[in-house]
Order: structure tokens, then sequence, then C-alpha cells
């Protein structure tokens, strides 16, 4: 264990989503192999872990978050023995392999939904799910107003085995995704037992998928006012954030405790209050947390800041390290976010030397290190996403933060796969992105990237910690991190002065060219040394 406590408090994570990052095959969809040979470039890059998106058996209804088989690798993806050579190969690289679990609900592929949409009604195999019968004197309507996160009503009525109408299921996703009832403890048992499948296999952590959306209110009473589908949850919803759902989690760190080498569990938790994310996060739930707070702060001095304190007040009060996260497989990327072209790209590369000096981990989704931008114009006929499909397209959905790296090269697939093909079209523009092109250009974004993790690694100041603001003008912030360490960020649109305190400084790393007398031009990002 370093000073700075078990790995994850200060790990910086780098967000690998499989079937767009490398391609071993050809097929123009990225599998194991292929991030088993990328996996210099992630040392190197300066990263501490990976995590890596669903790579289960699964049909695809929603990219692999509609599990089949929580045991094994799907064939598009590689074999059960490629995910052993990827972790024993990323250990020998010096980094740690998290890997996505599923827990709000199955595909209903899965052996388990079948033999409940086999069986009837108030039978052991349908009590795995949320089955109920519907409203109305024939049941045809459905059992709560409640509404899917990809649109369209959360509830599908099944046929009997008869041929006759017969009960509802519940899915906050696609009617392909099941939810499970997680009173049930044959549930609670089977993720037990798939917790340690491949704990046993030597992962050093999970991200949970959906971890606030576990438990629902037993009553299934209709969604009312004030209460939104989807975002961040406020507290009282009847799907999202449940009190019952920590007992889940408590069960899950005994095990993961029980393990050594301070294996890990990080949430995906949307709630829209602070004190609430920190419920997750006692010392016997679970360890880290998405900073989604932070995620979705605008590009201001002010709302930086209070995502900040607010982040680290909370989490202060349980013990537990912040995580900081720009951008993910489910969002728009931030260079995009942040005003798109030169602007939105200077803005993220400010973005990034804030982050990555904040107390506590970071992750790093890929191509962010690219400084890639949203694919803002795929046709509709190349797009995959069930929220797309099921809104009739008012919705883009996420494909455009999902398109295929590129590594090398001027055409497509620019390095991805040995052919031209990628199961999503890069941009033409992106022959300026890769990484060949950017790795040999001190000012390229990778670049920026691969120094400031050179820093990190190396400062005693940085990882986990506290910070200390110091005074600074309305756009300006700056910190301190003991022993020595300052960040200075401009986020207006006006040249600023250095605060005072750091004028005489010395200057490690900024986002774009500082000034002679230390001043920051609009949106740049500096390190200091003192």
């Amino acid at each position: 264990m370093s000073p700075d406590g078990p790995w994850w408090r200060h790990a910086v994570i780098y967000q690998v989503y499989v079937r767009s990052f490398a391609d071993s095959d050809g097929d123009g969809i990225g599998d194991l192999p292929g991030v088993r040979s990328r996996l210099a470039y992630l040392r190197d890059l300066g990263v501490d872990a990976l995590w890596l998106n669903p790579f289960y058996p699964s049909p695809q209804a929603d990219a692999g978050y509609d599990v089949s088989d929580y045991r094994d690798v799907d064939p598009r993806f590689g074999t059960l023995a490629d995910a052993d050579a990827l972790i024993a190969d990323a250990h020998a690289h010096g980094l740690r392999i998290i890997v996505d679990l599923v827990p709000n609900h199955t595909s209903d592929r899965h052996p388990w939904f079948r033999a409940a949409l086999a069986a009837p009604p108030g039978s052991r195999e349908r009590a795995r799910y949320l089955f109920r019968d519907g409203g109305g004197p024939d049941g045809s309507a459905p059992p709560n107003n409640w509404m899917s996160n990809f649109g369209g009503r959360a509830w599908t009525r099944v046929t009997e085995a008869d041929g006759s109408p017969g009960q509802w299921y519940l899915h906050l996703f696609a009617p392909e995704q099941p939810d499970l009832d997680w009173t049930n403890d044959e549930v609670r048992a089977e993720f037990h037992d798939i917790l340690r499948f491949w704990l046993d296999r030597g992962v050093d952590g999970f991200r949970i998928d959906v971890a606030h959306g576990l438990a629902k209110d037993p009553e299934m009473p209709d969604l009312g006012a004030g209460y939104a589908t989807g975002g961040q949850a406020v507290e009282g919803h009847p799907h999202w954030d449940l009190d019952e759902v920590h007992d889940v989690y408590r069960g899950w760190r005994r095990i993961a405790d029980a393990y050594p080498g301070d294996r890990t569990f990080v949430g995906e938790i949307w709630v829209a209050d602070p004190a609430r994310l920190a419920r997750y996060l006692r010392p016997d739930e679970l360890h880290t947390a998405f900073n989604f707070t932070f995620l979705v702060a605008p590009w201001e001095a002010g709302a930086l800041r209070a995502a900040v304190d607010e982040s680290m007040t909370e989490l202060a009060e349980v013990g537990a390290p912040a995580t900081w996260v720009l951008s993910n497989h489910d969002v728009t990327r931030h260079v995009t976010r942040y005003g798109g072209g030169a602007v939105g790209v200077r803005r993220a590369r400010a973005a990034a030397l804030l982050m990555l000096a904040l107390p506590g981990g970071a992750y790093v989704y890929q191509g962010e290190e690219l400084g890639l931008p949203e694919v803002e114009d795929l046709p509709g006929e190349v797009r995959q996403d069930p929220t797309f499909h099921r809104t009739g397209g008012i919705e883009p959905g996420r494909d455009g933060c999902r398109v295929p790296l590129p590594w090398s090269g001027t055409e497509p697939s620019y390095g991805f796969g040995p052919g031209a093909a990628s199961w999503l079209p890069q941009p033409a523009g992106w022959a300026e992105l890769t990484v060949e092109r950017q790795a040999g250009d001190p000012s390229s974004m990778l670049s920026l990237y691969r120094e400031a993790l050179r820093h990190r690694a190396a400062l005693p100041a940085l990882g986990a910690g506290t910070l200390t603001w110091l005074p600074a003008g309305g756009d300006v912030l700056a910190f301190g991190r003991d022993p020595g360490f300052v960040c200075v960020v401009n986020a207006g649109d006006r040249p600023a002065a250095a605060p005072p305190g750091v004028r005489d400084a010395r200057l490690l790393l900024a986002s774009g060219p500082v000034g002679d007398d230390g001043t920051l031009p609009p949106d740049t990002a500096a390190w200091y040394t003192t």
C-alpha cells in the first residue's frame, strides 16, 4: 500500500470501450486481443488501471449492457482465455483491471428470463424479475406510468404459454433488458457468485452499472410530478436511489474485502444531492463513485468550484475520495460540450489539468487524450443506440461518443483494425488526431496528457489529499496542494493575471501559452511548483 492509502484512492483509470478501442481480426469491432495489443500504449500514457465496458455474451440490444451470460466472453470480443491473458498481461505492465457489472437487469435472452416466460405467474422463475398484473378489467393497461430511460413505457406485456395475453414485466431501459428483483434471495446469491468468479480470475474491481437503481418501491406507485425518468435522481423517487439498495452493497463489500490486493468497486450513481451520493461510499459499502456533479458543471469558474466543494465536503464525511470524470460512453464528449472547435479543444486541455490536479482519483475516457470531439453527423442507418431508435430519432443517442479510435495512417480505419471496416464510420478529419500524428507533437493533446500524468505520478502533492483555495479573480480558479503545488485555471474569455503568490513560482506545465509576466490567456490552466 502506498503512503496515500489503497491504490484506488488516487488512481487514474482509463475507460476502454472495448468494441471501439482496437480490432485484432478485421471485422470492424474492437476486441480483447485488440486491447491486449495496446497495453504498452496505456502504460506509457501513465494511467494506473483500465475499466473495460461489458464484453460478456449478449445480443447487443444495448451495446452489451444486456447480458445473457455473466461468466463468459462474447465471441465478438474473444474468449474467456483472452480475458485471462489480458488480465495477466495488464498486471505484467503494472496496470490493474476493472470490469463492468450490470446488476439492474439481464438480457431477455438470459436463461433465467427465458425460464420466466415459460413459467406461470407466481412461479419461482418469475420471482427473479419484476412481473406484475396489468391494470383495468382485462389487465391490458401497464401496471403504472413509469417510462423507459430509452423512450417509451417501461413495461412490456408477455404472451403466456397458452397463447393468452399475460403479465407485464418492468424494464427501465430497453424491453430486451428486464429488471431483476433485488429482494429475491436467488438474485443476490447469483451475483455473489459472479463477483467471486471474476475476482478469482484476478480482476481488481468492478464498475457497477446503474448502481442507484436496483431497489424499487414495492408498491409501484405512479411517477409523480417532479420525479424525472432519467437524469440525476432526487430523494423520494420510486425507482432510483432507494435506501434498500445499500444492503446489497454491504454484502458485496464483504466479498471484496475477503480478497487480497485492495479490490474495489466504483458506482455509476446519478443522484442530484452529493450527500445522497456519499451514502453509497460509507466504509462498509462501495469504495468510489463517478463524480457526475463535476461532469455536468458548465465551463464557468463558479460552477466548477461549487462542484468541487460540494463533492469533497460530503465525501469527507464518510472518508471517501472523490473520483473526477469529464466524459464517458454515455455523454457527449467534453470537447463538444465545452463549445466545440478550437474553443472546445482549448477548454478541454484546461479541464484536463484541472481534473488531474484535484484530490482523489480520475477517469479518462478513451480518446479524450486525443481531443476527440463528438461525432454529431452519423447517418441514422448506422446508429445503433436504442435511444435513437425508440425516440424515432428525436434523441441522437450515444453513438457519437463511441466511434472507434484513430491510431495511425490517413485513411479509415486509421489503424483501428487491419482493414478499413469499423462498426461506426470515422470522420475524415480524424487523420489529424491519430495517436501516430500526436505522439511526436509536443503541443498535442496526447503530449499534454502524457506530461500531466507523468508529473502526477512523480509529485507527492498530487493524488490523494486535500486542497486549499487561493484568492483569485471572478473567472479564475486557484488552489494549492501540499507540498508546494499550485493549479490556476482561467475559465473566462479574457486574459487574467496570475494570482498573488504564484507570480514568482516555477511554471511546471500549462494547457496553452502563458505570458512572460504570468498572464493566463482565456480557457487556460497552469501548474506551478513553489
